[in-house]
């Protein structure tokens, strides 16, 4: 049960992974603006909890479900997974809205265009 979390982190990772690929949302579209974006975001949550945890503000919890391996002291190597995990969500989301919003208005250009003729 040491790695239940962890693992639980990655398998949802390549879940994420196979909807990016699939509608090409953001390491397909491209890699390099992606890899920054949600590095970019874990370090900066990263550094949130590391004063958060300076501060007495956050703790570690024990659970049977951690690997017990640390990043930092009181920082779990899974927070960064997690967080990962946050940031890729977030940027497969916007994508998606975003694709989503830019079809429509193509969507409505055209009818337009059909009208005008």
């Amino acid at each position: 049960m040491r790695f239940a979390y962890l693992g639980a982190l990655l398998l949802s990772l390549g879940g994420l992974a196979l909807l990016d690929r699939r509608f090409r949302l953001a390491f397909w579209a491209d890699a390099r603006r992606a890899a920054l974006t949600v590095g970019i975001g874990v370090v900066g949550f990263l550094l949130w909890d590391g004063l958060g945890l300076v501060l007495g503000i956050f703790a570690r919890g024990d659970s049977p479900h951690m690997t017990g391996l640390l990043l930092a002291p009181e920082l779990p190597v899974e927070e960064a997974f997690f967080l990962a995990l946050l940031c890729y969500t977030a940027l497969l989301a916007w994508r998606w809205f975003d694709q989503s919003a830019a079809q429509r208005e193509a969507g409505r250009r055209a009818l337009d265009d059909e009208a005008t003729r």
